[in-house]
């Protein structure tokens, strides 16, 4: 796996995303303890109505984002997002009142909304070679799981000697830091037509929704969501409030679905290389389902750690495979507004399963929420089934028949039928610009 960081261009990527996520994950535990310092006893609806304003900046602004980003320069649109981030966090260890949380926050998460997409959209044109590609899948999903472990024990180091204000100053410092590793390469930005605005904000949502495996895709987004949301919103209530443990136990809980997560990103490039995408995701989310399922009747802190464990397993399996379906659908120009449409599309999902997990968990139980969850990723993966045929071929020619005799895009294509005016054409040339919509 690690021989893909030989590719220096990727390299650099790779540690800038290390990087700024380490200093997110600051910045994740320094907002909580300022929420209290600013709310007292209601932090917990300051820290919620945050997370709210981040799902929203996610869902709406990233295709926006796309659409303007189009015509800029991908260096130089990353290295500006990490800017303004930065500013952002600095910024942070100033304010006065909880409504400039607020504003700080959305204008951070928008920049994160602009900036993950087009990171994201930029690896496989990076490394074109699809096996190098799903390793680097592999090692992103492995930096999110560590990044999750690492960043709590680097801040609560850093709190026996600083205050919970300077643990911005880590934030501040992973951004320019990722600013100065992308600004260190030269990064590929193929240039699209120039469309309008309307043509520019919808088109990556167009072609995912177009594009059957896409459909698939998303429907595979909610049930991710719903088991993710399970484990992220109800960990601390199964532990604390059902089991009597303490936070430690909740860490180690948390801690045993990053590693089941972790597991299978060392194994999915090996798995992906003798499996189909579709057959290893539909596993993946299987796994969640019947995970949700067991925990119905989970027992004893002792049997959700491999319960969780196996629940991390699945939610790796069924998700980190999408950059390689996203890839497969798009033209390189296309990719920032595909992954820009994937990215606010699977937060969507997330916006409706976060807050179902929490008041189901509150108003109707355990058991109940994890039944109702688990009926969510069964309707979820049966909509997969349908939505993504199960015949998907890596490429698929492009039939159009309504082009006219002489059109450029005729060019190099193959007249099939019998000459009556309803013959198909099968157009060879993939520089058409309906051509990613029809893959």
């Amino acid at each position: 796996m690690l021989q893909v960081l030989a590719n220096r261009t990727y390299r650099h990527l790779f540690l800038a995303q290390v990087i700024a996520l380490i200093g997110t994950g600051l910045a994740t535990v320094a907002l909580g303890l300022l929420a209290f310092d600013l709310a007292g006893a209601e932090a917990g609806a300051v820290l919620g109505t945050a997370l709210a304003i981040k799902m929203i900046a996610y869902v709406g602004v990233a295709p926006v984002a796309a659409a303007f980003a189009e015509r800029l320069p991908r260096r130089a649109m990353l290295v500006s997002l990490d800017l303004v981030r930065a500013v952002v966090a600095l910024c942070l260890p100033f304010v006065t009142g909880i409504w400039q949380v607020y504003v700080l926050i959305f204008v951070l998460q928008s920049a994160s909304a602009a900036f993950t997409p087009t990171f994201q959209a930029t690896i496989p044109d990076v490394l074109p070679d699809e096996k190098e590609y799903t390793r680097a899948l592999s090692l992103s999903r492995l930096a999110y799981d560590l990044e999750s472990v690492a960043s709590p024990l680097l801040a609560a180091v850093l709190l026996s000697v600083i205050n919970f204000h300077s643990l911005f100053a880590g934030t501040v410092i992973g951004f320019l830091v990722s600013a100065a590793l992308v600004m260190s390469v030269v990064l590929p930005s193929p240039k699209p037509p120039r469309r309008g605005i309307y043509e520019r904000t919808t088109r990556g949502l167009r072609i995912y929704l177009a594009t059957p495996r896409l459909r698939g895709l998303l429907a595979l987004s909610l049930a991710v969501s719903a088991a993710g949301s399970m484990v992220i919103v109800n960990t601390v209530v199964l532990v604390q409030a059902e089991f009597d443990l303490s936070q430690r136990a909740t860490a180690l809980a948390l801690a045993a679905f990053g590693g089941g997560s972790m597991i299978a990103a060392l194994l999915l490039p090996r798995l992906l290389d003798k499996t189909p995408d579709r057959t290893a995701m539909l596993a993946g989310a299987a796994v969640l389902f019947a995970g949700l399922f067991a925990g119905i009747l989970v027992p004893s802190f002792a049997w959700l750690l491999p319960l969780w464990a196996a629940i991390g397993l699945g939610y790796s399996l069924a998700q980190t495979p999408s950059g390689r379906l996203l890839r497969r659908s798009s033209q390189p120009e296309d990719r920032p507004a595909v992954f820009a449409a994937q990215f606010a599309l699977s937060h969507a999902c997330w916006l409706i399963t976060y807050p179902l997990a929490g008041w189901l968990g509150a108003k109707a139980g355990l058991p109940a929420t994890f039944a109702i969850l688990a009926a969510v990723a069964a309707a979820a993966i049966l909509a997969a089934t349908r939505l993504w045929p199960a015949h998907d071929p890596d490429e698929i020619e492009h039939v159009h028949d309504k082009l006219d005799e002489g059109h450029p895009h005729l060019a190099g294509a193959i007249r099939v039928g019998n000459g009556h005016r309803h013959s198909h054409v099968f157009v060879i040339d993939s520089h058409h610009p309906d051509w990613p919509a029809l893959r």
